[in-house]
């Protein structure tokens, strides 16, 4: 019998697994017995379970062995909602809103349709925004310690199309951008689609590994790093001063454009100064409305060096050439009047309460988390398989993050990361409640 082909190996359980033939949770042979089973070498065997993994059909937990994967939660990348109970708490996602936005909304609407330049909002925006408009968000930004002109601020459809465009200006295919190795899932989606190699930086309880991350830049053509330093997503650390300083000198001495992700800095009233503020030559921050205002508002921005101004634009005009007029005058009027500076206060005073509800409900537990933020970074036991945990929350009708989703390189730590933002505050320490129950309820 001639030996099976690595792509019909790899067929063949993929065909099993989606059928329920290998159903979720199942333990499948070692890399050895699969290699002896199929008359293949080892590192053949390997590459079978690696591709199965890349799929999102199997999960390897090293010293216990490879299982089929239990799809339930945020697990990775795209979110699979479906849930066999009805929902009682959505962790997974943050969608904070507060109760007098909806009226907020009403009035700016009804202002904007009796203004005296309604038509305007009908005219298609100039890629990167008008200059009125620049202007506000570089007002806005003073707040964060960022002083630039509104010439070098560029809006966008959001924070991620503001990551995407300055990415794919300022990167080729097979660049080599270093990230940590837990950080923003979206960073992942746009490597696979730009082509862009994400080299992993191990994590600290404080911070990347400085150390690793100059060993990396000295040793490989690093073109990008790309940083939370402020709330960072999911682990919560704000970077000190010594941090950011060594973080741009590095940068700087290796040539490497520096991508600062802002998106849940607005929760830190006082941290540090900015990247950006640190080394305006070569970092482009980003940020938007989502987070502090509201997830359906795609409104976000780069502030971008002089020398990198022209090939940003381009980015954007090729991916949608401007900003919707109608949500770019809503954003920067509330920007403008005060709105945007008086939910983030509010935030910051929700967010720090559901904090103190989750430090209640999960005392005892492995928790890393920002005092004010809506992050909490759950380590689990060496004997609970994040999925399968996920899929016995889903069970209760719960919905969290595993570790899947942050992890840029191939370690996947035993850990979930739950949302707090989106459940009514009243609800949250039931379903936390319920939440530590189901977790502590899974046997070894």
């Amino acid at each position: 019998m001639r030996p099976a082909s690595y792509k019909a190996i790899v067929d063949e359980f993929a065909v099993a697994i989606r059928a329920g033939t290998l159903p979720a949770g199942a333990r499948l042979p070692t890399h050895r017995e699969l290699a002896r089973s199929r008359r293949v070498a080892l590192a053949t065997a390997t590459r079978v379970y690696a591709e199965l993994a890349a799929m999102g059909l199997v999960v390897g937990e090293p010293g216990r062995g490879t299982y089929v994967r239990v799809r339930s939660g945020y697990d990775g990348p795209e979110p699979s909602r479906v849930l066999p109970v009805p929902r009682v708490a959505d962790l997974s996602f943050n969608q904070p809103l507060d109760p007098e936005q909806a009226d907020l909304l009403r009035l700016a609407l009804r202002n904007l349709a009796t203004s005296g330049e309604i038509e305007s909002l009908l005219r298609q925006d100039p890629p990167g925004g008008r200059r009125h408009d620049r202007a506000v968000v570089a007002t806005y930004l003073l707040d964060r310690g960022i002083d630039v002109a509104p010439a070098n601020v560029l809006l966008a459809g959001g924070t991620q199309q503001a990551l995407d465009t300055v990415l794919r200006a300022l990167t080729r295919p097979g660049d080599v951008v270093a990230v940590d190795a837990l950080t923003y899932p979206g960073i992942r989606l746009l490597a696979s689609a730009l082509g862009l190699e994400l080299a992993p930086v191990p994590v600290t309880a404080t911070g990347p590994d400085l150390d690793a991350l100059d060993e990396l830049c000295r040793t490989r053509p690093v073109r990008a790093i790309y940083t939370i330093p402020t709330v960072h997503n999911p682990l919560g650390w704000v970077l000190g001063r010594e941090q950011r300083a060594r973080l741009v000198a590095i940068a700087r001495a290796r040539d490497c454009v520096i991508v600062e992700d802002g998106t849940y800095a607005f929760l830190d009233p006082a941290p540090p100064p900015s990247l950006q503020a640190l080394a305006p030559e070569r970092t482009c921050y980003l940020a938007g409305l989502s987070k502090n205002v509201a997830t359906g508002l795609r409104f976000g921005f780069a502030v971008v060096p002089d020398r990198h101004i022209k090939s940003v634009t381009r980015s954007l005009r090729v991916a949608a050439w401007g900003t919707p007029g109608l949500i770019t005058a809503l954003a920067t009027t509330w920007i403008a009047d005060g709105t945007v500076t008086r939910l983030e206060k509010a935030r910051r005073q929700d967010a720090a309460a559901r904090q103190d509800i989750a430090r209640a409900e999960l005392s005892g537990m492995n928790v890393t988390a920002h005092p004010a933020s809506y992050l909490i970074w759950l380590a689990l036991e060496p004997h609970q398989r994040p999925d399968h945990v996920a899929a016995v929350l889903a069970e209760e009708g719960i919905l969290v993050s595993t570790a899947d989703a942050f992890a840029t390189g191939p370690y996947r730590p035993h850990a979930l990361r739950l949302a707090l933002g989106t459940p009514p505050l009243a609800e949250l320490g039931p379903a936390l409640h319920r939440l530590r129950a189901a977790i502590e309820a899974v046997p070894p």
